[in-house]
């Protein structure tokens, strides 16, 4: 009898390591945990409060980051060549929104970004969070946009007065990176189909064009399922049945739409991360571009959603290759959305933008 009362704990120790699950080992180079410079723009409306919101978590993890912030606004007629040496220099960007004047001949600060770095991939990811209700269930999206070119070239002149033309400009070279983008990205995540969004039945040569590339880049890609679909249609098949999508890549315009839809869907632009990347440079945002620079109600009483850049800013702690404190405060953040306490309006709660701050530094493990 004293034997076998001896072998229970052993014998619930052995049962215990039975069950354990083995968490994955990431080995870092020497070096890695030295902190890196990240150059910060908290923008226009709710910026400041949101890149304010990551400060205040990476500082509470100890993150490796630090951070060399840069004021500046949309309605400035050119990002200063100060902010894009500090880009260059970091090689790593995280921004919040910045408004874009309409008309005036004021052209946008956010393309100019992209322009100059050759952001040309934009990454969007929609999914349904668990403990957010949301119209549709099993949304998982991935919208890979072409970031430099199509309707956003900014090529637009007055032919005469009344008469105003704006080019359009696809081209294969850009149109064959974002589609080895895509399929790229789907084979490093285990995705399993790859869309490319398209109006090739009108604009037969622009479109056309970017199809042909998709399709040439697929070929290269067998395990991955490739399909088309107009984008009219696609934009029907969004609203009524999305789980159906995996990656989207698309034309520039196209993209935007598709994205914006695609985050409605899934619970709203206020939890959607997002990305623009290029060869040498990453700039990191809300994923959305709908409501990333909110209302001044919002700005008055600090409720702004800080989800979508906290979970953008754990996209870029992966970037940088500190996937621990990328993996604790993605958890960190769905936990508080899990357990539903602390909400701002957006997700059908009353809290203000601190109070989810401190609920997701009080869930860091």
């Amino acid at each position: 009898m004293a034997t076998t009362r001896r072998s229970l704990p052993l014998l619930r120790t052995l049962i215990a390591g039975k069950t354990q699950t083995r968490t994955v080992t990431y080995m870092p180079r020497p070096g890695d945990g030295a902190p890196r410079p990240v150059t910060l723009i908290p923008g226009d409306g709710i910026g400041p409060l949101v890149t304010n919101a990551v400060e205040q978590v990476m500082e509470a993890m100890h993150a490796p980051v630090y951070f060399e912030k840069y004021d500046i606004h949309g309605d400035m007629k050119r990002v200063p060549q100060e902010v894009l040496d500090s880009i260059k220099k970091n090689k790593v960007c995280l921004k919040g929104g910045l408004r874009t004047p309409m008309g005036g001949g004021v052209s946008s600060l956010n393309m100019q970004l992209r322009k100059e770095l050759d952001l040309y991939a934009s990454l969007v990811n929609c999914c349904n969070f668990p403990g957010l209700p949301t119209r549709h269930e099993n949304v998982d999206i991935v919208v890979i946009r072409e970031n430099t070119e199509g309707e956003y070239s900014g090529l637009e002149h007055e032919v005469v007065p009344g008469v105003v033309e704006s080019l359009k400009v696809i081209t294969k070279f850009c149109s064959e990176r974002i589609a080895k983008y895509a399929f790229e990205y789907a084979y490093l995540n285990n995705r399993k189909k790859v869309t490319a969004v398209h109006k090739a039945n009108i604009m037969k040569l622009a479109d056309g064009l970017f199809l042909e590339s998709c399709r040439e880049v697929a070929t290269k890609y067998p395990s991955i399922k490739y399909n088309e679909i107009i984008v009219d249609n696609c934009c029907m098949q969004l609203v009524s049945k999305p789980e159906q999508f995996d990656v989207m890549v698309t034309p520039n315009l196209y993209g935007n739409l598709v994205a914006n839809t695609a985050a409605g869907i899934a619970g709203g632009t206020g939890v959607m991360p997002g990305g623009n990347v290029g060869a040498d440079y990453a700039v990191f945002e809300q994923g959305a571009s709908a409501g990333n620079v909110g209302k001044e109600k919002i700005v008055e009483q600090k409720t702004a959603n800080p989800v979508a850049l906290l979970l953008s800013s754990a996209m870029m702690l992966r970037h940088l290759q500190f996937p621990s404190f990328a993996d604790r405060l993605e958890s960190a953040v769905k936990r508080v959305i899990s357990e539903g306490q602390y909400r701002t309006k957006d997700l059908g709660g009353q809290s203000s933008t601190q109070e989810v701050v401190d609920a997701v530094i009080a869930k860091l493990d």
